[in-house]
């Protein structure tokens, strides 16, 4: 029987044996329709359909079966069935080891439901049988012999049916019995067969049978004529196969090797130079000889071919010399990149200590900085410092662990990972590898490249690591890797403990200076064309005074990548004077730079801002550098409420709130009356307001411009301040030390103010930074009052604490100061 079966239905109570033969235990079942004569396994699981068929062997009674019209309800109802169905008796009744209970029924005629019963705990339908209705004749007669032949055609197309089942159609002469028992075996729709059972004419369900079982026919013949092509083209492929092998054997025979041809030969040489290891060349040489008895157009040779020209490709046993001399590296070093002492003194020890122990494991590197602070120049310097090939992977926005560990040979277009791919280009073993941007991974369902990383710079793991495409381990441990970021957050920790961090800050406006006249005009002139031949000048000069000018006017980086822009924006405009044959050479002065760089972008507006009472500048950190940012806060008529804007993250609000609740408490020491706090609202606002912001070292600046503004004393416009604070008035330390004290030399900024606990900070502070800048250290927010806000007692200060606004001139104009002036014309940053 090809269909599957099951499930449950309902039977009649233990009384219902006494109601009469016209009363049936009902079982549906999905998928199956049962005819007379057939004998047939069925397995139930449903509690109904269990229920009844266990009441039916307990009381020797038959059962009736009937077809679900959907066979996905689990409890099915009287018009979810077929109307009619077979009466069958129960043969054998099993129960497996899995729970589930399986009937071995047979057939024995058709009934139709009249109706069901209910009140019973399985389906029980009182039903009237169907006799059967002979028919006899030579139209009869012609229809058997049609459907015996049709049935003989197919059983000749399934050559697993067996024998018996033809001798036993051959003999059968009875027509109803014979259309059943094709119609069973039939491959069609259950819905099919069920027409076929409520068709009670038998001359009908003899042409209907007939009519599917020449569909199936047609089927099954089509079906066997496109398997013998297919095997016609498999055997083809087979002889083709034979036939090459054949001429390869004549070929070797001749002495005409004919893996010459496709370069078999040549790349069993490549392996045999290539210096694998003993289980990498075992392995290597199984392939090759899997290679061997391929076609050439079988679907792996091209595939296979790649991955073995790959591995005989790479560097499994170069290893360049390394050459490290101290005095040149440091000559390097120096040539190559201005300022960073502690930097290149720490370069010079790993140097020093892997030429002392050459078999030893080094350290990681792992520069971080902003971005244009040379970090990348540095590894390139490296490399020529010790005499090694330089190689440099790129991993921002990198989200596919299979671009670290490579992808399985298995799929379509499979490569190596970045790693063993650099390693090749290098041509050996130990070259300096830069692993560029390894804060900016990403990660998805692809896999965590990160975590991919954990093995590749892990000193004893790295000897043994295993790329997938390449399927054997490759030694990484003679790799000099450098890794660079442009911060620390977004690095795993795990990956992080890997490696050691050296971090580079921004650089001042001198160290800007020197580098531009030193690296970034003789690269300009050589990328416009300007520069001189042979010992010759250039034919355009810079002043120092115009680069200070574009410095400072025109970038505000922590790197110099902007600045070496708008000093090729100078080159390309004296190299059209010089094109178009004006000039000769060109210098160009501080004057010059606003005409062909346009308008100042920055200003220093510290002195602007800060020269209102309610302006405090404070000091912040960013991935890119440090930089300056400006509290300012104002009161005007209200309720008490505090207004925070500026796009403020929840811990500098928290800031803002205890800055407020400390000047509140502060009121008498700072002198004015804690009552104006009952009739005024206060709004803190720090520029600019597209910029999120948050942090807790802006706690002092905010502290400064509240009392500030509640005093009327304006905060010292040379000063800046970082530090958070407590509710007590203490002074909290902060990081970032180093890059926010740049970033305020660069601003012009001529004092700081610091936490105490952050004096041992002032060590990593460049000594540019440190020659610009006084600092003051201080453990309380009345030290940073008495150090920030001006003195009380001039004619300004008076009136701007009276009155909240400036005293006037007698024409009846307000006095302003210069930097007023600027901010009031409209200045901005």
């Amino acid at each position: 029987m090809s269909e599957t079966n099951d499930e449950g239905a309902t039977a009649a109570v233990p009384g219902a044996a006494h109601e009469g033969e016209d009363v049936l235990i009902i079982l549906p079942v999905r998928n199956l329709v049962l005819f007379p004569g057939v004998v047939a396994p069925v397995a139930i699981n449903r509690e109904k359909t269990v229920a009844g068929a266990q009441e039916a062997v307990r009381t020797e009674r038959k059962v009736g079966f009937l077809l679900q019209r959907d066979p996905d309800n689990d409890d099915p109802l009287p018009p979810d069935l077929y109307g009619t169905g077979t009466v069958a008796g129960i043969l054998r009744y099993v129960t497996a080891p899995d729970g589930t209970h399986h009937l071995v029924v047979q057939g024995e005629r058709r009934f139709r439901v009249l109706d069901f019963q209910t009140g019973m705990p399985f389906n029980v339908a009182r039903v009237e049988y169907l006799p059967s209705q002979p028919a006899t004749g030579p139209d009869t007669e012609a229809r058997v012999l049609h459907l015996k032949r049709l049935a003989q055609e197919a059983l000749s197309l399934l050559p697993t049916a067996p024998a018996e089942l033809g001798g036993a159609l051959a003999a059968m002469d009875q027509p109803e019995q014979l259309a059943d028992l094709i119609a069973s075996f039939l491959d069609v729709k259950p819905a099919d067969k069920q027409q076929l059972l409520e068709t009670l004419d038998i001359r009908t369900r003899l042409e209907r049978v007939a009519t599917l079982l020449a569909h199936r026919i047609e089927v099954m013949k089509l079906t066997k004529h496109i398997q013998e092509r297919t095997r016609e083209s498999i055997d083809e492929r087979q002889k083709e196969m034979l036939l090459r092998e054949q001429m390869k054997q004549i070929q070797r025979e001749l002495g005409d090797d004919g893996d010459d041809d496709s370069g078999i030969a040549e790349l069993r040489e490549q392996i045999a130079q290539a210096g694998m290891p003993d289980e990498t060349r075992a392995q290597v040489e199984k392939e090759l000889r899997r290679l061997e008895r391929m076609p050439e157009q079988g679907a792996e040779h091209g595939m296979l071919r790649t991955y073995l020209e790959l591995v005989a490709a790479l560097p499994w046993a170069k290893l360049d010399e390394e050459h490290i001399e101290i005095d040149r590296a440091r000559a390097i070093l120096e040539h190559d990149h201005f300022g960073l002492g502690k930097i290149k003194k720490r370069i010079l020890e790993y140097l020093a200590v892997r030429k002392l122990n050459p078999q030893g494991r080094s350290p990681i590197l792992c520069f971080v900085g902003p971005p244009g602070v040379g970090k990348t120049s540095l590894g390139q310097s490296i490399a020529r410092a010790t005499g090694l090939k330089f190689q440099r992977v790129s991993l921002g926005g990198t989200h596919d662990e299979a671009e670290i560990r490579g992808h399985r040979r298995t799929y379509v277009g499979a490569l190596p990972g970045n790693v063993i791919q650099a390693i090749r280009k290098a041509g050996t073993r130990n070259p300096v590898l830069m692993l560029d941007e390894i804060d900016k991974l990403g990660r998805s369902f692809q896999g965590d490249p990160a975590a991919a990383l954990l093995e590749v710079l892990d000193p004893e793991q790295n000897s043994t690591f295993r790329d997938n495409y390449l399927a054997v381990p490759f030694d990484l441990s003679k790799v000099l890797f450098i890794a660079t970021a442009n911060q620390l957050d977004t690095i795993p920790g795990p990956l992080r403990d890997r490696m050691e961090i050296i971090e580079l800050t921004g650089y001042t406006e001198e160290e800007k200076v020197e580098i531009a006249k030193r690296y970034l005009v003789r690269r300009q002139l050589e990328a416009n064309g300007l520069a001189g031949a042979g010992s010759q000048p250039g034919q355009v000069e810079v002043t120092e005074e115009a680069l200070r000018r574009v410095a400072r006017d025109y970038t505000r980086e922590a790197g110099v990548r902007n600045l070496e822009r708008e000093i090729g924006a100078l080159m390309r405009n004296a190299a059209v004077k010089i094109a178009s044959g004006a000039v000769e050479r060109i210098r160009i002065d501080a004057d010059d730079v606003p005409a062909i760089l346009g308008a100042p972008r920055f200003e220093n507006e510290t002195a602007m801002r800060t020269s209102v009472p309610g302006v405090a500048t404070g000091l912040a950190w960013t991935p890119v550098g440090g930089d300056i940012l400006f509290i300012e806060a104002t009161r005007t008529p209200g309720t008490g409420r505090l207004i925070l804007t500026g796009q403020l993250g929840d811990v500098m609000k928290e800031s803002a709130q205890a800055a407020v609740s400390l000047v509140k408490t502060r009121a008498e020491q700072l002198g004015f009356d804690a009552a104006l706090f009952e009739k005024s609202d206060l709004h803190v606002h720090v520029p600019a307001g597209a910029i999120p912001k948050d942090g807790p070292s802006a706690g002092t600046a905010m502290y400064t411009a509240l009392a500030s503004l509640l005093t009327g004393r304006c905060v010292r416009s040379d000063l800046a301040m970082t530090g958070e604070i407590s509710l007590r008035g203490l002074v909290l330390p902060i990081g970032g030390v180093k890059e926010k004290t740049v970033a305020a030399a660069r601003a012009g900024i001529r004092t700081v103010l610091l936490p105490s606990r952050n004096r041992k900070d002032l060590d990593d502070v460049p000594a540019r930074a440190r020659e610009r800048l006084t600092f003051h250290f201080v453990d309380h927010v009345d030290e940073v009052v008495e150090l920030a806000l001006a003195a009380v007692g001039t004619e300004r200060d008076e009136a701007l604490r009276e009155t909240g606004s400036a005293p006037r001139e007698p024409d009846g104009e307000a006095r302003r100061e210069p930097a007023e002036e600027a901010w009031a014309s409209g200045a901005r940053h």
